[in-house]
């Protein structure tokens, strides 16, 4: 089973509204950052070994038939040869509002992993290496980490061809993914979900 639908967005820019969009299109069962929090004894070695160069794809997607958030989003660029025919949803928002969300949300959770429950500590100790291959390393200030996502959205844009990706807002609602993936546009609201608060509650594992 290949991956269809792939998030190269990293985490911050509405992977969870996506997940939920792209299950309700047809293109799921859709890979999240949740996945692994809910199948860590399975999940994350294979995680691991994608950090240290060691990636098997395959078996990390076994099952799914779109992937988004991180860890996805660090690897588009391998990705994007193991599956030659998928297409790119690249989630973005300004570099400012991200910064913000970010450093109040996961930068926060991966300032002091120490004060994290004992089982998250591998976890948040490989999230930290995504994000630091990502070019996000510990300790950015506001200025730094906007010019770490402008950066991330530029790279993207230059290894995925034009016609196999959308540069996509969640505020831009059904249409433009629906066109991008040619499905037809439900008639309910796109999927809103995953704010602050719905952050802390799925690290304490309250999803």
């Amino acid at each position: 089973m290949a991956l269809r639908v792939i998030g190269a967005g990293i985490g911050r820019t509405g992977t969870m509204s996506l997940k939920i969009a792209l299950e309700q299109l047809g293109f799921g069962p859709c890979y999240h950052m949740v996945e692994l929090l809910d199948n860590m004894p399975s999940q994350l070695p294979l995680w691991q070994d994608a950090v240290a160069g060691r990636p098997d794809w395959e078996q990390i997607f076994q099952g799914y038939h779109s992937a988004v958030d991180w860890p996805t989003a660090r690897f588009f660029r391998e990705l994007n040869e193991t599956y030659p025919d998928a297409k790119f949803v690249l989630g973005y928002r300004s570099p400012q509002s991200w910064a913000e969300s970010f450093s109040h949300t996961i930068y926060m959770a991966l300032s002091d992993i120490s004060q994290a429950p004992p089982e998250q500590h591998e976890w948040l100790h490989m999230v930290t290496e995504i994000l630091r291959q990502n070019g996000i390393p510990p300790g950015l200030d506001v200025a730094g980490l906007e010019k770490a996502f402008a950066a991330h959205i530029e790279a993207v844009k230059a290894a995925i061809p034009p016609k196999q990706l959308l540069v996509f807002e969640a505020k831009d609602g059904w249409v433009p993914l629906c066109n991008f993936l040619d499905v037809p546009v439900p008639d309910d609201p796109y999927p809103r979900t995953n704010d602050r608060a719905e952050f802390w509650e799925i690290m304490k594992g309250e999803h």
